[in-house]
């Protein structure tokens, strides 16, 4: 991996505009997870999704867009951000990437604000043209996430599950800043 990038979820509307929340690209183990790196000389960016709270595709891509993506990118996507990744892979079957790991994605299951953002063919083949494809999901995560793994899982050809126990939405309130487990599969070769 020569560098990553971290897609961030889709907030609340209050949370997205409140001055006393941190960006989303701030939030949960990212910040965490884009220090780690950096001390290893491994560049990542966490690019802020304009308008996260109500999610538009084209504007997420255009954003995306802007960075070096190729064999060597390793792509984590956590929950909408999760999303936007496995869309953004289906719809450019030229593009070649490192290892791909979805933490709790979503298909904005109960989103109705998101119908157009997840309207896309998943292409069973994407994990043929990564480094793999990693699913993270936990076993008290929503409802809707869980039926987003399940189709996901079902759907993508080789791709690997790993759940957790107790790690909710793998945000801050569950699994604190922190998430080694996921540095230790960026890591791994």
């Amino acid at each position: 991996m020569k560098n990553a990038i971290l897609i961030h979820g889709k907030p609340g509307r209050d949370e997205y505009y409140s001055p006393l929340v941190l960006s989303v690209s701030n939030s949960n183990f990212l910040p965490w997870i884009q220090q780690q790196l950096a001390v290893r000389d491994i560049p990542s960016q966490t690019p802020e999704m304009p308008n996260a709270w109500q999610p538009d595709y084209q504007t997420w891509k255009k954003e995306f867009e802007r960075f070096d993506v190729g064999p060597d990118t390793a792509l984590v996507g956590h929950s909408c951000g999760g999303g936007f990744l496995v869309r953004w892979l289906s719809e450019h079957p030229d593009v070649r990437v490192g290892k791909v790991i979805l933490v709790a994605p979503s298909l904005g299951y109960n989103w109705a604000e998101c119908e157009e953002f997840f309207d896309f063919e998943i292409d069973p083949e994407v994990a043929l043209r990564t480094g793999g494809v990693i699913i993270y999901g936990s076993d008290n995560d929503k409802d809707a996430i869980k039926q987003s793994i399940e189709k996901y899982r079902s759907t993508i050809k080789g791709a690997v599950y790993r759940e957790f126990s107790g790690y909710g939405h793998f945000a801050t309130e569950d699994i604190g800043s922190g998430f080694p487990e996921l540095l230790k599969e960026l890591l791994a070769e």
